[in-house]
């Protein structure tokens, strides 16, 4: 599978509209300390992680989930640690162009329970400045939420240009636990897939970047981490029934989560798979996706 150099699929048709506002010169890449080119070329230095992270675009498929391979490599906590605190340095920059220009950027989070979504948000959000960017924690909607479209409160929550937004679930719960645990009716969550893929064309042509990831682990991992959760003082107010419920329906949430894949996998905002049974393997490969859909996008305006 390839890793993450698809940024042609957000950028190629406005790269004339961005340069003109990117104006980056040449002397201003040379004055970065730790530039986009620059990088590139160190992340490639970084753990291999093709089986960690996959990409589909509509053209091409995920492996199955339950073919997921998760036995990964594994360095040392440090190599991570200090691999990711070198992208987010070149995030903070990326950032601030992004505030300067006429984009806004949605990342979108799904996956089951524990399987390391508020971790990974956490260390892409880590060194940037919070008046530029939301985090959005979707629940269940309230009973006025109900009365309306389903889409209405994400609408809502939409970044204006310039700001970014993430989603730690999202519209995608319509297909994924409303279709399982039946909170929607089947005319309801299959409706619902081109209502999402209108909605998500719709602000893409509106300059909206898309990143969707889907986490993902073993169900063995998962018994683990709910363990580890009911054990631990700092972390058991992150575990209850409702999880425990969720797991035994584990079958059906991937049977949803495959048919989601094929079905709003799209050139201007395809699904990105992560691996998570290494939380630090997950969280750098997500960074670095990151890190360079941005670089990819600077290298192509350099060209032009």
């Amino acid at each position: 599978m390839t890793f993450c150099y698809h940024a042609d699929f957000f950028y190629k048709r406005n790269t004339h509209h961005l340069a003109a506002k990117f104006d980056i010169s040449p002397l201003s890449w040379t004055r970065m300390p730790s530039n986009a080119l620059a990088a590139m070329a160190s992340y490639a230095e970084s753990p291999d992680l093709s089986e960690v992270l996959f990409i589909s675009d509509g053209s091409t498929q995920f492996p199955r989930l339950d073919d997921l391979p998760n036995d990964h490599p594994k360095d040392p906590k440090e190599v991570y640690r200090d691999l990711i605190s070198e992208i987010q340095m070149d995030l903070v920059r990326y950032q601030r162009m992004l505030m300067e220009s006429d984009f806004r950027m949605i990342f979108v989070f799904e996956g089951p329970d524990a399987v390391g979504k508020g971790g990974a948000i956490k260390r892409l959000i880590e060194r940037l400045d919070p008046r530029l960017i939301h985090v959005h924690g979707t629940t269940k909607p309230t009973t006025e939420e109900l009365r309306h479209h389903y889409m209405r409160r994400f609408w809502l929550r939409l970044p204006p240009k310039g700001l970014a937004a993430i989603y730690d679930r999202s519209w995608y719960g319509r297909v994924l636990v409303e279709r399982v645990e039946g909170f929607a009716t089947k005319k309801e969550w299959q409706r619902a897939y081109d209502e999402i893929n209108q909605f998500e064309k719709l602000l893409a042509d509106d300059n909206t970047l898309f990143l969707k990831f889907y986490l993902h682990f073993s169900k063995e991992e998962q018994l683990r981490r709910f363990k580890e959760r009911e054990e631990d003082p700092y972390k058991f107010w992150k575990i209850g029934e409702e999880d425990w419920r969720n797991r035994e329906k584990w079958a059906q949430h991937n049977e949803a989560a495959d048919d989601m894949f094929k079905r709003t996998s799209t050139p201007h905002a395809p699904w990105y798979l992560v691996a998570t049974d290494h939380k630090w393997t997950a969280r750098l490969a997500i960074l670095k996706c990151t890190a360079e859909l941005f670089a990819r996008y600077f290298k192509l305006k350099r060209r032009g």
